[in-house]
């Protein structure tokens, strides 16, 4: 069967994060692992800013808060393959090309 739509021109790359809570409040936020075995080294940095960035988005969410403890949170960033290609290190001055797809959208 034929890939459908946006899965056969993008990516998908699982990212764990964890944010950390104390009396309800956020405390700390951290990018525990990308999933990605052929992403660069600088790629891998700018998929984990941005998983971090989401992360920060939902850290006051109602399902995710805790009295106290961490919460462990998976997910999935997906990216179209020519945007990934372009993810270099000599773009970097450039906005994120992830932020820039997302406000596209």
């Amino acid at each position: 069967m034929a890939q459908v739509g946006y899965q056969k021109d993008s990516l998908q790359i699982k990212v764990y994060t964890e944010i950390d809570y104390q009396n309800f409040m956020p405390q700390a936020i951290r990018v525990k692992k990308v999933f990605c075995d052929y992403c660069t080294k600088f790629q891998k940095e700018q998929i984990g800013n941005e998983a971090y960035r989401r992360t920060f988005l939902v850290r006051n969410n109602r399902k995710f808060r805790l009295e106290k403890g961490s919460f462990r949170h998976a997910m999935y960033i997906r990216i179209a393959k020519k945007d990934f290609a372009r993810l270099k290190e000599e773009n970097q001055m450039q906005d994120s090309i992830l932020t820039i797809n997302e406000q596209r959208n």
